[in-house]
Protein backbone atom coordinates (compact mmCIF):
# COMPACT_ATOMS: atom_id res chain seq x y z
CA UNK A 1 0.00 0.00 0.00
CA UNK A 2 2.62 2.66 0.78
CA UNK A 3 5.34 1.25 -1.62
CA UNK A 4 8.47 -0.88 -0.96
CA UNK A 5 10.55 2.64 -0.15
CA UNK A 6 7.81 4.07 2.24
CA UNK A 7 7.33 1.09 4.30
CA UNK A 8 11.28 0.69 5.22
CA UNK A 9 11.11 4.28 5.98
CA UNK A 10 7.89 4.13 7.88
CA UNK A 11 9.20 1.07 9.88
CA UNK A 12 13.03 2.93 10.28
CA UNK A 13 11.07 5.88 11.82
CA UNK A 14 12.75 8.32 9.49
CA UNK A 15 9.49 9.54 7.62
CA UNK A 16 6.69 11.25 9.00
CA UNK A 17 2.85 10.15 7.49
CA UNK A 18 0.90 13.16 7.25
CA UNK A 19 -2.78 13.33 6.03
CA UNK A 20 -4.74 15.88 3.53
CA UNK A 21 -7.78 17.73 4.86
CA UNK A 22 -10.17 15.93 2.68
CA UNK A 23 -8.69 12.48 4.24
CA UNK A 24 -9.26 13.64 7.48
CA UNK A 25 -12.71 14.43 6.83
CA UNK A 26 -13.67 11.36 5.35
CA UNK A 27 -11.86 9.53 8.55
CA UNK A 28 -13.98 11.39 11.20
CA UNK A 29 -17.25 11.52 8.92
CA UNK A 30 -16.49 7.69 9.03
CA UNK A 31 -16.70 7.29 12.63
CA UNK A 32 -19.26 9.74 13.17
CA UNK A 33 -21.24 7.97 10.69
CA UNK A 34 -21.03 4.61 12.72
CA UNK A 35 -22.87 6.02 15.16
CA UNK A 36 -26.06 6.54 13.17
CA UNK A 37 -25.81 2.86 12.02
CA UNK A 38 -28.80 0.96 13.08
CA UNK A 39 -32.40 2.43 12.89
CA UNK A 40 -32.11 4.69 15.70
CA UNK A 41 -29.86 7.58 17.26
CA UNK A 42 -26.83 6.31 19.32
CA UNK A 43 -25.48 6.88 23.07
CA UNK A 44 -23.10 7.88 24.84
CA UNK A 45 -22.22 6.20 28.12
CA UNK A 46 -20.30 7.74 31.35
CA UNK A 47 -18.50 5.50 33.35
CA UNK A 48 -16.53 5.56 36.72
CA UNK A 49 -12.74 4.47 36.57
CA UNK A 50 -9.90 4.23 34.04
CA UNK A 51 -11.01 3.92 30.53
CA UNK A 52 -10.13 -0.06 29.25
CA UNK A 53 -7.31 -0.50 26.86
CA UNK A 54 -9.59 -0.99 23.84
CA UNK A 55 -12.96 -0.12 22.71
CA UNK A 56 -13.52 -3.89 22.04
CA UNK A 57 -12.67 -5.33 25.64
CA UNK A 58 -16.07 -4.70 27.87
CA UNK A 59 -17.02 -1.83 29.89
CA UNK A 60 -15.61 -1.05 33.01
CA UNK A 61 -16.36 0.72 36.00
CA UNK A 62 -19.99 2.03 37.25
CA UNK A 63 -22.44 3.68 34.53
CA UNK A 64 -23.27 7.00 35.73
CA UNK A 65 -25.33 8.63 32.81
CA UNK A 66 -26.70 7.36 29.41
CA UNK A 67 -27.02 10.30 26.59
CA UNK A 68 -29.19 9.63 23.73
CA UNK A 69 -27.30 11.82 20.79
CA UNK A 70 -29.66 13.55 17.92
CA UNK A 71 -29.83 11.59 14.94
CA UNK A 72 -27.54 12.57 12.97
CA UNK A 73 -24.93 12.50 15.93
CA UNK A 74 -22.62 14.90 14.60
CA UNK A 75 -22.27 17.58 11.72
CA UNK A 76 -19.91 17.32 8.62
CA UNK A 77 -16.47 17.49 9.42
CA UNK A 78 -14.28 20.25 8.56
CA UNK A 79 -10.07 20.52 9.49
CA UNK A 80 -10.57 16.75 10.32
CA UNK A 81 -13.16 17.93 13.22
CA UNK A 82 -16.82 16.62 13.43
CA UNK A 83 -18.60 18.19 16.47
CA UNK A 84 -21.27 16.71 17.85
CA UNK A 85 -25.05 18.22 16.93
CA UNK A 86 -27.58 18.80 19.48
CA UNK A 87 -25.44 19.94 22.31
CA UNK A 88 -25.79 20.88 25.19
CA UNK A 89 -27.81 17.32 25.94
CA UNK A 90 -28.92 16.53 29.09
CA UNK A 91 -29.33 13.04 31.12
CA UNK A 92 -30.22 11.63 34.25
CA UNK A 93 -27.56 10.46 36.55
CA UNK A 94 -28.32 7.02 37.19
CA UNK A 95 -25.57 6.29 40.10
CA UNK A 96 -23.27 8.24 42.35
CA UNK A 97 -19.25 8.85 41.04
CA UNK A 98 -17.26 10.76 39.36
CA UNK A 99 -16.90 10.20 35.54
CA UNK A 100 -13.69 8.79 34.10
CA UNK A 101 -14.34 7.90 30.90
CA UNK A 102 -17.14 7.49 28.28
CA UNK A 103 -18.67 4.97 25.24
CA UNK A 104 -19.93 5.89 22.24
CA UNK A 105 -22.26 3.48 21.15
CA UNK A 106 -24.61 2.79 17.82
CA UNK A 107 -28.86 2.31 18.33
CA UNK A 108 -27.77 -1.47 18.20
CA UNK A 109 -25.42 -1.20 21.02
CA UNK A 110 -22.39 -1.18 19.33
CA UNK A 111 -19.06 0.41 20.50
CA UNK A 112 -17.85 2.96 18.20
CA UNK A 113 -15.13 4.76 20.56
CA UNK A 114 -14.33 5.24 23.88
CA UNK A 115 -12.50 8.64 25.32
CA UNK A 116 -11.99 10.58 28.51
CA UNK A 117 -14.30 12.86 30.22
CA UNK A 118 -13.19 16.33 32.08
CA UNK A 119 -15.51 19.06 33.35
CA UNK A 120 -16.56 21.80 30.43
CA UNK A 121 -13.38 23.67 29.39
CA UNK A 122 -11.04 20.88 30.51
CA UNK A 123 -9.98 19.55 27.25
CA UNK A 124 -11.06 15.96 27.52
CA UNK A 125 -12.60 14.24 24.46
CA UNK A 126 -15.90 14.77 26.20
CA UNK A 127 -17.09 17.74 28.06
CA UNK A 128 -19.79 17.60 30.61
CA UNK A 129 -21.02 20.55 32.91
CA UNK A 130 -19.96 18.22 35.96
CA UNK A 131 -17.83 15.25 36.29
CA UNK A 132 -19.55 14.54 39.89
CA UNK A 133 -22.80 12.94 38.91
CA UNK A 134 -25.52 12.22 41.30
CA UNK A 135 -28.53 9.69 41.63
CA UNK A 136 -31.00 11.80 40.02
CA UNK A 137 -30.08 14.82 39.05
CA UNK A 138 -29.21 16.34 35.64
CA UNK A 139 -25.93 16.55 33.68
CA UNK A 140 -25.24 18.53 30.69
CA UNK A 141 -22.96 17.09 27.68
CA UNK A 142 -21.80 20.69 26.62
CA UNK A 143 -19.43 19.27 23.50
CA UNK A 144 -17.68 16.63 21.97
CA UNK A 145 -15.75 16.15 18.16
CA UNK A 146 -14.37 13.39 16.39
CA UNK A 147 -11.18 14.41 15.17
CA UNK A 148 -8.34 13.38 12.74
CA UNK A 149 -5.06 14.85 13.42
CA UNK A 150 -3.05 16.00 10.33
CA UNK A 151 -0.23 13.70 11.50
Amino acid sequence: MWGSGSAAALVGGSVATRISTAARNAAASAIAGLLDGGPAAGTIKVYTGAQPASANDAESGTLLATFVLSDPAFGAASSGVAALAGTPLSATGAANGTAGWFRAEDSTGANVLDGSVTATGGGGDLELSTTTISIGLTVELTSGTVTMPAS
